[in-house]
């Protein structure tokens, strides 16, 4: 029976710690919880990093894409051709840099 009474008197201050106790717990380690923040910050950084990478190679596949259909650029066809086949002429030197 002593219980029952303790608990009756101290019954707003036991809710009040298991109130406390939830939303820390939720604010550290929930899904929307500062851990959390903080990983999906880093996950938001490096799908940036990846955007700004893959919009530069779509630049470039335009601009080789434009290159290579309305006006056509000889300059770029022949450097094509002698990337691709390996072709040049003769008395010509070759030298493959790697890139």
């Amino acid at each position: 029976m002593g219980f029952y009474k303790t608990l009756k008197r101290r019954k707003i201050l036991f809710i009040n710690i298991f109130l406390l106790l939830y939303i820390l717990i939720n604010l550290f380690a929930g899904d929307r919880g500062l851990v959390s923040y903080f990983e999906k910050k880093s996950i938001l950084g490096e799908l940036e990093k990846k955007q700004t990478n893959l919009i530069q190679k779509n630049k470039i596949m335009e601009n080789k894409n434009n290159l290579l259909s309305q006006n056509l650029n000889f300059d770029f066809i022949d450097i094509l051709i002698r990337d691709k086949f390996k072709y040049g002429k003769e008395g010509e030197i070759l030298i493959k840099l790697n890139d």
